[in-house]
């Protein structure tokens, strides 16, 4: 199956403005990072896709295994070993806030450790890309270091997120 158009991408831009005597200054002040990924294994490429829209209930945690329980857009089951790019947003309506990282057991930790977390409030996201030069990116270790959990903050009310992951087969 080959993979084509695939492209991460964040921006931020700023402008702050302050009055002088003669007149108003400007600082504009941005940063962006792109990176467009060709179908395949090496730098620069990809060739494993899983997207999805996701609910946890009240307290619900999930482990995603990174390789071989997720399946792509045609039902096909993923086996990710390397991850080059990933996106999580978390719904803005929800209540509770979405947290991601430390799983139990077997996690994937070549992004947060082991043991470390990330929440994401309502409405919050997060982006993370290798880069195009990258041939390594964040490495999947099949039955030892392959679950990524996500979990419901709190017992209030069920969360939802999206997910998008960008990786390589080997």
């Amino acid at each position: 199956m080959t993979l084509s158009g695939v492209m991460l991408a964040v921006s931020a831009f700023a402008e702050q403005t302050a009055s002088i005597d003669l007149g108003t200054t400007r600082a504009r002040q941005a940063l962006s990072r792109k990176m467009q990924l060709l179908s395949g294994t090496g730098a620069g490429k990809a060739d494993r896709l899983f997207s999805d829209r996701r609910t946890l209930a009240a307290s619900a945690t999930e482990d995603l295994d990174l390789a071989g329980s997720l399946v792509d857009a045609f039902g096909a089951t993923i086996t990710f070993a390397r991850i080059k790019g990933i996106v999580i947003a978390a719904a803005a309506a929800n209540i509770n806030n979405v947290v991601i990282g430390n799983a139990s057991s077997n996690a994937w930790a070549t992004l947060l450790g082991a043991t470390h977390t990330l929440t994401l409030r309502p409405g919050a996201f997060v982006a993370v890309g290798t880069g195009e030069a990258d041939a390594t990116g964040y490495a999947v270790t099949a039955g030892t270091g392959d679950l990524l959990k996500i979990a419901n903050s709190a017992g209030s009310s069920s969360v939802a997120y999206d997910i998008h992951i960008l990786g390589c087969s080997a």
